[in-house]
């Protein structure tokens, strides 16, 4: 059986811009998501089926095989040949049937090494499509979890390398846009480092579930063939040594909870890097961020002088794409009419799809990251004119000292006027304060009025 050419599309004809512009991007991920990662899955569950069974359930008529049969099987489960993938949709193309085809598939190789008729029958025995679809999934997420983790452990690294640089840079802080208490540079990168570990713990904690129950979830066809043997008990050990945990209530399919909450926790991330990239952008606008001009870029068609926040933009779009689909993944792959509806299929075909916009994302993000650095004279020039932000610390002493209306004395002296070093000091002298404790504000500077805020970033 001769197997379909590849497909020749080129990049910049593909319809999606995951397999198109951003080919490269995701590239990763393809092996991992795609159709042909997949059947590579389901051929892999297959053959690992096959040899369980063997192994464990001698009351079955083909659990003797021959050697040569049993080395093929264990190649087929461990890494199928490259062109397994298209001799599996030559077949389907004759059946209409995926998961069928990839039986098929399986049966012809094993014929080929020598099994016999009996043996054969090991091939998808007491399966339902789903029970080698919802493991091919939870190996394939598996997978992909542990590809994604690695650029996003390398962008939180490089977060807390921003963290350390700047740790003592203080900044004119804004809440509302407006001046507020200054902080560092160095902290606010810091506080998303530990938003991100903190989320990425969450996503790294969810665990996949996987079921091998027939077909809607009690072994009927299994006690009926063979009803002395501890089906339970043989699915639990066959989904562990998939490196799975056994969902052992279920009805033809596993119901996905699991993976609406691998979906949360991804989006839950996203959310994260959302919030930076919306901040690094209006630092960049405030000139507090600068970028690094790439020789031979364009930063606008217009107008030469201009360097853009594009990564930055390009992340926040392509996280804004994955967190839709993730929240329609969330919301609809728990919900199943009665035992089961094909709804799901679909659906499950597009996680590649939001993991590779993701991955686009954190990629962008990086290259984002790698141009960007703080500007010390724009940070500086703003925080050292906003004398304002200094009635904080001078209110808050009043009440520490048991004074009355503190924030009322510094709310009529400071709102909407324009205050700098001499008021602030003539003011300061006013106050019902020990000497010691008005020369102690007197000292401050904005600038210096950070609180913990480099001791903290220095600890992330």
């Amino acid at each position: 059986m001769t197997a379909p050419s590849r497909d020749a599309l080129p990049p910049v004809e593909a319809l999606s811009p995951v397999d198109g512009r951003y080919r490269a991007a995701t590239a990763p991920l393809r092996g991992i998501l795609s159709e042909a990662g997949l059947i590579r899955e389901r051929i892999r569950i297959e053959a690992h089926w096959f040899l369980h069974l063997a192994d464990g359930v001698p009351q079955l008529a083909g659990a003797a095989v021959p050697a040569a049969v049993r080395d093929r099987a264990q190649q087929l489960a461990n890494e199928p040949d490259a062109g397994a993938a298209e001799a599996v949709k030559v077949i389907e193309a004759g059946i209409n049937h995926d998961v069928k085809a990839v039986e098929y598939y399986v049966r012809q190789q094993l014929s080929a090494a020598g099994a016999g008729e009996a043996s054969l029958e090991l091939v998808h025995f007491g399966c339902t499509s789903e029970d080698i679809n919802n493991l091919s999934y939870a190996l394939m997420l598996k997978a992909a979890r542990t590809t994604l983790v690695e650029t996003l452990q390398t962008r939180i690294d490089e977060l807390a390398d921003f963290a350390h640089r700047y740790a003592d840079l203080a900044m004119l802080a804004r809440t509302h846009g407006q001046p507020a208490s200054p902080t560092t540079v160095g902290k606010e990168f810091g506080n998303v480092t530990a938003r991100l570990r903190r989320a990425l713990q969450r996503w790294q904690a969810v665990a996949i579930l996987g079921k091998m129950n027939g077909a809607v979830g009690n072994f009927n066809a299994h006690v009926a063939a063979v009803p002395g043997a501890d089906w339970p008990n043989i699915s639990r050990r066959f989904v562990a040594a998939l490196g799975l945990e056994l969902n052992p209530y279920t009805t033809q399919i596993e119901p996905h909870d699991w993976i609406a909450e691998y979906c949360d926790a991804v989006a839950a991330l996203n959310v994260v890097l959302i919030d930076l990239c919306r901040d690094v952008w209006g630092y960049i606008s405030l000139g507090y961020l600068r970028q690094r001009a790439v020789a031979g870029e364009v930063g606008s068609s217009t107008m030469p002088h201009k360097v853009n926040p594009i990564d930055f933009e390009n992340a926040e779009g392509n996280l804004g794409i994955a967190n839709a689909l993730f929240k329609h993944f969330a919301e609809k792959l728990p919900v199943s009419r009665w035992q089961r509806d094909l709804t799901d299929s679909t659906v499950l075909r597009n996680m590649g799809v939001a993991l590779g916009h993701t991955l686009i994302a954190w990629k962008a993000l990086g290259r984002g990251l790698a141009k960007v650095a703080a500007d010390s004279e724009r940070i500086a020039a703003d925080i050292r004119g906003a004398w304002e932000v200094l009635g904080e610390a001078v209110q808050t002493v009043l009440r520490a000292s048991g004074s009355p209306s503190g924030y009322e004395k510094l709310k009529d002296f400071t709102r909407g006027r324009a205050i700098d070093a001499q008021s602030l000091a003539a003011f300061i002298d006013t106050l019902p304060l020990g000497d010691t404790e008005k020369a102690r504000l007197k000292a401050l500077r904005p600038e210096t009025y950070v609180g913990i805020a480099a001791k903290l970033a220095r600890d992330i």
